[in-house]
C-alpha cells in the first residue's frame, strides 16, 4: 500500500473509532438520565428514615425495611386507589381503542366530502393541548350532572376523543393506508358489507396496532392527573394520589403533632408512592415490549 493509502485508511480508523466513541457516550446519558432516578426511587423506598440522615448510605439501604411501602400503601387506600383507576383506566382504553380504529379506518380507506378538513381537525387534536377545551368541557359536564363521574371519562372515549386521540388515529390511519387494498377486495366479492369486512379482514390484520394502540393509552390514562384533577373532587386515582402525596401522608402518618420528620426523611415515603405508582407500568411494558415496538415499526410513523 502507499502512503497515501495508509494513511486513507488510518483516518478511516479513527473516524469509526470516534464515531463508536461519541455513540456509547449518547447511550450512556441517555441510559443514566432515565435509569438514575429509577435507582433513586427504588434505595429510598427500600431505606428507613434514619438513613437519609447518615451521609455513608448513598444506593443500597443500611437498614432494609419494607415498613415504608406498607405504611405508604395503607396511606394511599391502595386497593381502592388502584380499583378506581382500573376502573377509567381500562375502560377508557378499551373504548378509544375501537373508536379511534374505526376513525382511522375511515380516513385510510374511504373517500367523502371534507375529508381533508376533518383529518386537519384530527392534527390539531395532536398539536392543540387538552387546557383549551377543559372549560368548556366541565361546564357541559356539570350541566349534565355527571361530575365525579367515570362518565366524564367514557364520554370522550367512546367519541374518539380521549387522551391522545389524535395520536391513535394518525397511527390506525397510517397502518390501514399500508395494508394491500387487494383484501377488501376479495371480501366485498364474497359479499362482505365495509364493516364486516373491517372486523373480518382488517382487525386481524391489525393486531400489532391495536396493542400498541391500547399500550399508549394505558399509561396516558394511567399516568394522567390534570384531567381527572379537573372531573373528580372524590374520586380518587394513583396519579391524583401521587399529585397530593403530601397531604395524603400528612393525613395518615404525620398527624402526630409530636411527630417531626425533616424534609429529607420525608422522601422515602414520596419515592415509595411514585414506586408503587409506576410498578404496574414497568411490568406491563416488560412483557409487552416486543408488541409494542413492532406495532411502532409497522404503523409507519417511524423511519
Amino acid at each position: 500500500m502507499t502512503k497515501d493509502q495508509i494513511a486513507m485508511v488510518r483516518r478511516r480508523k479513527l473516524a469509526e473509532g470516534t464515531w463508536k466513541l461519541f455513540r456509547f457516550l449518547i447511550l450512556f446519558g441517555l441510559c443514566f438520565v432515565i435509569v438514575y432516578p429509577l435507582l433513586f426511587m427504588i434505595s429510598c423506598a427500600f431505606r428507613e428514615r434514619i438513613d437519609m440522615n447518615d451521609p455513608t448510605v448513598m444506593w443500597i439501604p443500611r437498614n432494609f425495611t419494607l415498613d415504608v411501602i406498607r405504611e405508604t400503601a395503607d396511606a394511599m387506600e391502595l386497593g381502592r386507589t388502584v380499583f378506581n383507576t382500573l376502573v377509567i383506566n381500562i375502560g377508557c382504553s378499551l373504548l378509544q381503542v375501537i373508536t379511534t380504529a374505526i376513525t382511522g379506518y375511515g380516513f385510510a380507506r374511504f373517500s367523502f366530502k371534507g375529508k381533508k378538513f376533518f383529518f386537519g381537525i384530527v392534527i390539531l387534536m395532536i398539536l392543540v393541548p387538552p387546557q383549551i377545551i377543559l372549560l368548556p368541557q366541565y361546564d357541559q359536564f356539570k350541566l349534565l350532572g355527571l361530575l365525579n363521574t367515570p362518565w366524564t371519562m367514557y364520554l370522550p372515549a367512546m367519541t374518539a376523543n380521549g387522551l391522545k386521540a389524535g395520536i391513535m388515529i394518525f397511527i390506525f390511519r397510517q397502518f390501514f393506508r399500508g395494508l394491500p387494498r387487494e383484501l377488501e377486495d376479495a371480501a366485498y366479492l364474497d359479499g362482505c358489507g365495509p364493516f364486516r369486512t373491517f372486523v373480518s379482514i382488517m382487525i386481524p390484520n391489525a393486531a400489532s396496532s391495536f396493542l400498541t394502540v391500547f399500550l399508549f393509552s394505558v399509561v396516558w390514562y394511567w399516568n394522567d392527573y390534570y384531567v381527572c384533577n379537573s372531573f373528580f373532587s372524590t374520586n380518587r386515582t394513583l396519579a391524583l394520589m401521587i399529585k397530593n402525596i403530601q397531604a395524603v401522608l400528612n393525613a395518615s402518618l404525620f398527624n402526630d403533632a409530636s411527630l417531626r420528620v425533616s424534609t429529607r426523611e420525608y422522601v422515602v415515603w414520596t419515592q415509595a408512592a411514585c414506586l408503587i405508582s409506576i410498578s404496574p407500568m414497568l411490568v406491563m411494558y416488560a412483557f409487552l415490549q416486543k408488541h409494542f415496538t413492532e406495532g411502532i415499526e409497522r404503523s409507519g410513523i417511524v423511519g
